[in-house]
C-alpha cells in the first residue's frame, strides 16, 4: 500500500517514513507543497499524510486539490487523508475536516497514535474498497434522506454532499433517532478501534454536519444535550 508524506519537517518525516516502511508501506515524501501537490493527483496512493503548513501550497489547499480533482488522473477524490499541525482551536479542526480531510492529529504526536489512525484511513482506501463493508440502505428521518452507500444526503429535494465521516456520524443518528446518545456511544460507533478523539473533533464534526443539513431558513434537527450528548429530532 502506497503513503504519500508532505511535510518539511525532516526530523519528523525521516523516522516516520522509516517507521512506515518498516510496517511494510511504499512512502513517497515531499517537502513542499507545489511538489506534494503533484505526486497527490498523479499517483495512485491509499493514504495522504499532509502537514498543515508547507512552503508553496498549504495541506489544506493540497486536500481541496485532491477533493476536486474528477478522478481523469490516477489520483482518486475519495482517498483518505490525514492532516498534520500544530493548530489545536475549534475552529481550526473545522477547517480542517471542511477541506475535506478525513482526520487530524495534532503536534506533537506519539509514533504509534499515528500509525493506529493510518490503519484506520487505510481500511477505507479507494483501492480497498472489494473489502469495505456494506454500508446499508437509505434512512429516512423526518424530511431527511441519507444514501450511505454514495455518501449523499437529500433535504427539502435539495442534494447534500457528506464526507465519509459525517456520513458515518449521520447514519449513527439516524438510526437512533430520538435517543439521547452519549459522546461515548457516538466515539465507540463512529471512530471504533481507532484512538479516542478529543471533544473538539466530534464538536466539529457536528458543526460541519449540522451546516450541512441544516441550511437557513430549516427547523434544526440535531440537538446538544449538554452534559450528555446529541440527539437528532425533537
Amino acid at each position: 500500500m502506497g503513503i504519500l508524506l508532505v511535510d518539511d519537517e525532516i526530523e519528523l518525516t525521516a523516522p516516520l517514513s522509516r517507521l512506515l516502511r518498516r510496517e511494510g508501506y511504499e512512502v513517497d515524501v515531499a517537502s513542499s507543497g507545489d511538489r506534494g501537490a503533484d505526486l497527490a493527483l498523479q499517483g495512485a496512493y491509499d493514504l495522504l499524510i499532509l502537514d498543515w503548513m508547507l512552503p508553496g501550497q498549504s495541506g489544506i489547499d493540497i486536500c481541496r486539490a485532491v477533493r476536486q480533482s474528477t478522478g481523469e488522473t490516477t489520483c482518486a477524490p475519495t482517498t483518505p487523508i490525514l492532516l498534520l499541525t500544530a493548530k489545536d482551536t475549534l475552529d481550526d479542526r473545522v477547517m480542517g475536516l471542511d477541506s475535506g480531510a478525513d482526520d487530524y492529529l495534532v503536534k506533537p504526536f506519539e509514533l504509534r497514535e499515528l500509525l493506529a489512525r493510518v490503519r484506520a484511513l487505510l481500511r477505507r482506501s479507494p483501492y480497498l474498497s472489494s473489502q469495505s463493508e456494506d454500508p446499508g440502505p437509505q434512512l429516512k428521518f423526518q424530511d431527511l434522506v441519507l444514501d450511505p452507500a454514495n455518501q449523499l444526503a437529500y433535504r427539502q429535494d435539495q442534494a447534500i454532499e457528506l464526507s465519509e465521516k459525517e456520513t458515518q456520524l449521520l447514519a449513527y443518528l439516524m438510526r437512533h433517532a430520538n435517543q439521547v446518545l452519549s459522546h461515548s456511544q457516538i466515539y465507540q460507533s463512529v471512530w471504533g478501534d481507532q484512538e479516542t478523539p478529543s471533544s473538539n473533533v466530534l464538536a466539529a464534526q457536528m458543526r460541519l454536519l449540522r451546516r450541512k443539513i441544516e441550511p437557513k431558513g430549516t427547523p434544526p434537527l440535531i440537538h446538544t444535550v449538554y452534559g450528555k450528548g446529541y440527539r437528532l429530532g425533537d
